[in-house]
C-alpha cells in the first residue's frame, strides 16, 4: 500500500454523517417528540406492533429505528432509563448490522412480492438471540400493491415477538389499510439554529476551528435535513484545508455574499436598471447560482414585509431603511415577480439572462405613482446631462391659467427673449446662483409632488418637517434615523439645488414631527375622504334599506373613497 495512505488510516477514517450518527435516545437532535413518544412506550411496556415514520431525508427515521431495535433488545437495559446502553453484544451487533434478529430492508430493491412472503414467513419463528424481532423496511411507499396486500394480515395479528418499523419520505403513496395499523411518528425538519448549533458541537469535538456565519450558511442549505449538513461540513473542512471559512462556504454553496443583496435592493431603490444589469452581471461571474440570488432577495423581501407589519423584530438600521422606503404593495409585487422568474430560471437561456430579466422587472413593475415619479426623475436627470448647448435661464415668467369655453386649461408662459434674467447672468456652466438668503416659494411639504424624485429622496422628503432656513441652510427633522444618514441627505440636497439652481445647504435631525409632513397631510386627506364616502354610503336608501330589512353591517375599513 502507499506510505502516504497507510491501511490504519484508511480504515479507521468515516465521513462526519456515520461517525456521529446518534446512538441512543439522547443523543437525537430535534425530534425530542417522538423521542418522548417512544421512551414512554418503552417505561410502561407499551410497545405497538408496527410503527410508521415519515419525514424528509435526513432527518433521522433508520437512526431512530436501530435505537429502538436497541433499546428493545439491550442487555443491560433500565426500566426507568430506556436508553440503550450500546456497549453490550446486542447494541454492538445491531450497530454493525450483524445482529440476527434485526433485519433493515430497503423497499426500492426488494419491492416485490417474493421478498415479502419471504421475509414474514421467516417473522414467525421465535427470536434467536434477543427478545424481539426488529423488521426495518425502508422507503416503504415503494413496495408494490401485491407486496402492500402480502403484509396486511401480518400488520393486523403479528407475532407477539414481532416489531415492524416502517420507514417513508412520502407517506401519501402508502396504502391507507397499511396506515390505519400503524402508529405513526411525524419526524420535523430541523431548524436552522438547531443544526448550526450540532455542528459547532461536533466541530469543538472534532477540534476544527469555523466561523459562525459559515455554519449558518451550511444549516439553511441543508434544508432542514441533519444528514446533509454533516455532509456539507465534511465538503467544506476539505474546501478550507481543515478549517471552515465563510468565504470558501459561499463558494463552495454557490451562494451570494450579503453585500451584494443589499447592493441590489439599492439600486432597485433608486430605480437603477444599469446597475442592476452590472451586478447581475458581476454576480454570475463569480459563480453565485442564480436561483440562490433569487431566494436571498426572496428572504430579505420576506423581513421586509414582517417589520413593515411590525411582525419581526430588527436592529438592522439598514432593514427599517428599506422597510421605509417601499410600500407594502411592492413588497407583495417583489415577491410574486421573484417566485416566478425563481421557477422560470429553467427556461431562460442562461443563468445570467434569467435573473438579469428578473431584476428588471422588478425594476419594471412597481406601484403607478412610485413608477410615474422615477421615470419623471430619470427623464429630467438625462435631459440635465445630455443637453448640447447650455444657456442662461431666465428667471420664473408669470403663468396665468385660462378657462376656455370648452373647460380645458392651458398654460402659457412669457417668452423668455422678453424678460432678460435677474438673478443668473450668462455663464460657460450651468452653475448655481451665488445668493446669501433663500426663500420657499411653496411649503415645505409641496415639495415631495413638485420635484420628480423617488426611493429614499422621496421618503425624506415627505416624511420630513421643516425647521428653519437660516440663509442657505435648511434645517429639517426626520422621525426614524436611516433617513438622517448622510448618503441619503447629500442626495436631497443635490436634488435641491439642481431644482432651485441655489447652493443650498441642508442638515437633519432625529425626533418627534409634526402633523404637517407631506405624508401627515395625505394621511389626513385620505382619512377624509374615506370618512365622506362612509357617510354617502350610510345615507343611500339602498344600503339602509339592507341594513333594516336584512340587519346587514357595513364594514368601515372596507369602504374607500372612489378615484376620479
Amino acid at each position: 500500500m502507499d506510505p502516504l495512505f497507510p491501511e490504519d488510516a484508511v480504515s479507521q477514517h468515516q465521513v462526519l454523517a456515520r461517525k456521529w450518527r446518534p446512538r441512543n435516545f439522547a443523543s437525537l437532535v430535534g425530534q425530542e417528540h417522538v423521542v418522548k413518544a417512544l421512551r414512554h412506550g418503552l417505561k410502561t411496556g407499551r410497545i405497538h406492533h408496527a410503527y410508521l415514520l415519515t419525514g424528509t431525508r435526513g432527518v433521522g427515521k433508520t437512526t431512530i429505528a436501530r435505537i429502538l431495535a436497541k433499546a428493545l433488545n439491550c442487555e443491560q437495559v433500565d426500566r426507568d432509563d430506556p436508553d440503550p446502553c450500546g456497549l453490550c453484544s446486542s447494541c454492538l451487533q445491531i450497530d454493525r448490522g450483524r445482529y440476527v434478529d434485526y433485519l433493515e430492508l430497503d423497499a426500492a430493491s426488494h419491492r416485490g412480492v417474493e421478498e415479502m412472503a419471504q421475509l414474514l414467513e421467516n417473522a414467525i419463528y421465535a427470536p434467536t438471540l434477543g427478545r424481539w424481532k426488529v423488521y426495518v423496511i425502508d422507503e416503504v411507499h415503494m413496495l408494490s400493491n401485491h407486496a402492500f396486500n402480502a403484509m396486511l394480515k401480518t400488520l393486523e395479528e403479528p407475532p407477539g415477538h414481532v416489531v415492524f418499523v416502517l420507514a417513508t419520505t412520502d407517506p401519501q403513496k402508502v396504502p391507507v389499510t397499511v396506515l390505519s395499523r400503524c402508529l405513526q411518528l411525524s419526524l420535523r425538519n430541523m431548524s436552522p439554529q438547531a443544526i448550526a448549533e450540532h455542528l459547532s458541537t461536533v466541530l469543538h469535538e472534532e477540534q476544527i476551528a469555523c466561523e459562525p456565519d459559515a455554519l449558518n450558511q451550511i444549516a439553511k442549505s441543508a434544508a432542514g435535513s441533519m444528514r446533509d449538513a454533516l455532509s456539507l461540513l465534511d465538503q467544506a473542512i476539505s474546501h478550507g484545508a481543515g478549517e471552515v471559512r465563510s468565504a470558501e462556504v459561499r463558494a463552495m454553496l454557490g451562494a451570494i455574499d450579503r453585500d451584494k443583496v443589499a447592493q441590489i435592493m439599492d439600486a432597485l431603490l433608486e430605480a437603477n436598471p444599469r446597475q442592476l444589469c452590472a451586478l447581475a452581471e458581476e454576480v454570475c461571474a463569480l459563480g453565485v447560482d442564480a436561483a440562490a440570488v433569487l431566494q436571498a432577495l426572496a428572504q430579505l423581501v420576506q423581513d421586509l414585509s414582517l417589520l413593515k407589519l411590525d411582525a419581526l423584530e430588527a436592529d438592522d438600521l439598514q432593514l427599517r431603511r428599506w422597510a421605509d422606503a417601499c410600500e407594502a404593495e411592492q413588497l407583495q409585487v417583489y415577491w410574486q415577480i421573484l417566485l416566478h422568474g425563481r421557477r422560470d430560471l429553467p427556461l431562460a437561456p442562461d443563468q445570467q439572462a434569467g435573473l438579469t430579466m428578473t431584476l428588471l422587472r422588478l425594476h419594471a413593475f412597481r406601484p403607478l405613482a412610485f413608477r410615474a415619479s422615477a421615470t419623471q426623475a430619470q427623464v429630467v436627470n438625462h435631459g440635465a446631462t445630455t443637453a448640447p448647448d447650455v444657456r442662461p435661464v431666465a428667471a420664473p415668467a408669470k403663468r396665468a391659467a385660462q378657462q376656455i369655453a370648452s373647460g380645458v386649461q392651458r398654460e402659457a408662459s412669457e417668452p423668455q427673449s422678453v424678460r432678460q434674467p435677474s438673478v443668473r447672468q450668462p455663464s460657460k456652466q450651468d452653475a448655481p446662483v451665488e445668493v446669501t438668503e433663500f426663500t420657499l416659494d411653496c411649503a415645505w411639504s409641496e415639495l415631495a409632488t413638485r420635484i420628480p424624485c423617488s426611493g429614499f429622496v422621496r421618503q425624506f422628503l415627505e416624511q420630513s418637517e421643516l425647521l428653519a432656513i437660516e440663509g442657505v441652510h435648511i434645517r429639517v427633522r426626520v422621525p426614524i434615523r436611516p433617513l438622517a444618514e448622510q448618503a441619503t441627505v447629500n442626495k436631497v440636497k443635490d436634488l435641491l439645488v439642481g431644482h432651485f439652481q441655489v447652493p443650498l445647504r441642508l442638515s437633519a435631525e432625529v425626533g418627534s414631527v409634526g402633523v404637517q409632513t407631506a405624508a401627515s397631510i395625505h394621511d389626513a386627506q385620505r382619512r377624509a375622504e374615506r370618512d365622506a364616502a362612509l357617510q354617502g354610503l350610510q345615507s343611500d336608501p339602498f344600503v339602509q334599506a339592507m341594513v333594516n330589512e336584512l340587519g346587514a353591517q357595513i364594514d368601515p375599513d372596507s369602504v374607500q373613497a372612489r378615484k376620479h
